[in-house]
């Protein structure tokens, strides 16, 4: 109950207190004298609610957005100040958007790792609304710019950002795949520290049986996340390996799968027939798994980056992305080009090697911290 209401109530009942009729008492000397009346007991005054308390959790969940927002923001510093460092010169002395400063926009964005048929995109785009809206002044083109790839990034994907906590499978396997020192192992031991910190249980299948380097290295990460791994001799069949992993994953009531799977093959003969084998295993287990195929790129290599892309998404249906390496390196650009050019979803950035530096991809955020 309010405060206000208690003092309320509080003033009613002293009203009515003051406001009771009394009777007038005549004296009687033979009488007796009359028993005093016990005075009414006074009502108990009503105790005052507490004031609701925040919710820790959304207490908690501003402090690491913000926190997050910092970690993306140093990450990508690299790469902002690359940007503007090369906007800046090709803009000096001028003070409005021209055609002279949006092709020095475009140059900018092209060697930046954007690519050049999104590149044209964001220009295309510039141009219109300059033309419509009559946008000329200068310090305007980073609002445009903003807005621009934004809207571009957004209109790829139905929801605005990705929901990466929770999965209708259970359990939901991922199968991992992407070159050799992309950060494949790395990305996979992250991830089984996010959902086990979410309440999640975890299994980890080293299917990469053609390094030991591989298996030896995700047996490293699996202990020190204390999550289960299973694993065979090195040379064995991968296929069997991910079998052994999803009869374990649903004996143990698992939530999570996460295959790790080779890197490079002799040939992309070789690479398709061994992910397909893999995948028709994993389906005789669990149905329809894996239910992600998850191509990890290395941000750093710039455009070798989309060459893999492109490789991998002819050899093997991939349904979601996750690129790393965005903090050691001036190329995050590719970011926004892989995500526009083959509309596949980019669920997780890689921006630090702390455990907690693999994060949910938010296009807004990626964007604002991008060209802040």
């Amino acid at each position: 109950m309010k405060i206000a209401n208690i003092l309320v109530l509080l003033i009613i009942a002293i009203l009515l207190v003051g406001c009771a009729p009394t009777e007038e008492i005549v004296e009687d000397d033979n009488a007796a004298a009359p028993e005093p009346e016990p005075e009414p007991e006074p009502e108990p005054e009503p105790e005052p609610e507490p004031e609701p308390e925040p919710e820790p959790e959304d207490f908690f969940k501003n402090i690491f957005s913000k926190k997050k927002k910092d970690t993306l923001n140093k990450g990508l510093k690299k790469s902002n100040q690359s940007f503007f460092s090369k906007l800046n010169k090709l803009v000096t002395g001028k003070t409005k958007i021209d055609s002279d400063v949006l092709d020095n926009l475009e140059e900018v964005l092209i060697s930046s790792d954007v690519g050049v048929n999104t590149t044209l995109k964001i220009i295309d785009k510039i141009e219109s609304r300059v033309a419509e809206e009559k946008y000329s002044n200068l310090s305007e083109l980073n609002i445009l710019l903003k807005a621009e790839i934004a809207s571009l990034l957004i209109e790829n994907e139905d929801e605005l950002s990705n929901n990466n906590n929770t999965f209708s499978e259970k359990p939901h396997v991922i199968m991992v795949v992407g070159v050799n020192g992309v950060g494949k192992t790395t990305t996979i031991w992250k991830l089984a520290n996010k959902y086990k910190k979410l309440g999640l249980k975890v299994v980890i299948g080293a299917a990469d049986t053609f390094r030991a380097a591989a298996i030896d290295q995700l047996v490293t990460w699996a202990n020190r996340v204390d999550v289960p791994i299973i694993k065979q001799e090195m040379g064995s069949d991968p296929a069997s390996v991910a079998f052994d992993t999803l009869n374990y994953a649903k004996a143990n009531d698992a939530d999570l799968v996460l295959i790790d799977t080779a890197g490079r093959l002799h040939n992309k003969i070789n690479l398709m027939n061994e992910l397909s084998k893999i995948k028709r295993v994993m389906n005789k287990v669990i149905e329809n798994a894996p239910h992600d195929v998850m191509l990890v790129l290395d941000g750093s290599t710039g455009q070798n980056a989309f060459i893999q892309a492109k490789e991998f998404t002819n050899t093997t249906e991939v349904s979601s992305l996750t690129i790393t390496k965005l903090d050691g390196t001036a190329k995050g650009g590719v970011v926004i080009g892989i995500s526009d050019e083959f509309k596949i979803p980019v669920k997780y950035i890689g921006v630090g090697e702390a455990l907690e530096d693999l994060q949910d991809f938010n296009k807004l955020e990626f964007v604002d911290s991008f060209f802040d």
